[in-house]
């Protein structure tokens, strides 16, 4: 890890994973052995590498042992969904998430992060 990086509360590095300078790892992320990462990883979600570094929507499994329940991942994977699947970009899937899901703190969590992002996210 390279200086200034900030690792979260419960987040999971695999091995050999080099990550830049300055770069956030959310709280709950899981980032799968030798991923690269230059970008902000989101909290609760789940970052691997195939041939590029993209994320694979939440974390679900390391969610539900730590304890969250069917609604708190619900949230999470329509807001993910919204984030990732459709057809908006950034700033339009977040003001869809803060119209259809801000009621959840788990959701609100993430529109925080990406909303601070200094070096765009994992998408």
């Amino acid at each position: 890890m390279a200086g200034h990086v900030t690792v979260e509360d419960y987040a999971t590095v695999g091995a050999f994973c080099p990550v830049h300078q300055f770069c956030r790892i959310g709280r709950y992320a899981y980032i799968g052995a030798s991923t690269v990462i230059t970008q902000d990883v989101p909290p609760f979600s789940k970052v691997v590498t195939e041939r590029e570094t993209k994320s694979f929507g939440i974390n679900t499994i390391g969610l539900e042992r730590k304890g969250f329940s069917p609604e708190r991942l619900q949230a999470l994977k329509g807001a993910y969904r919204l984030l990732l699947r459709s057809k908006l970009n950034t700033s339009q899937a977040l003001d869809e998430m803060k119209k259809t899901l801000s009621d959840s703190a788990d959701v609100r969590e993430l529109i925080q992060f990406i909303e601070s992002a200094e070096r765009g996210i994992v998408k």
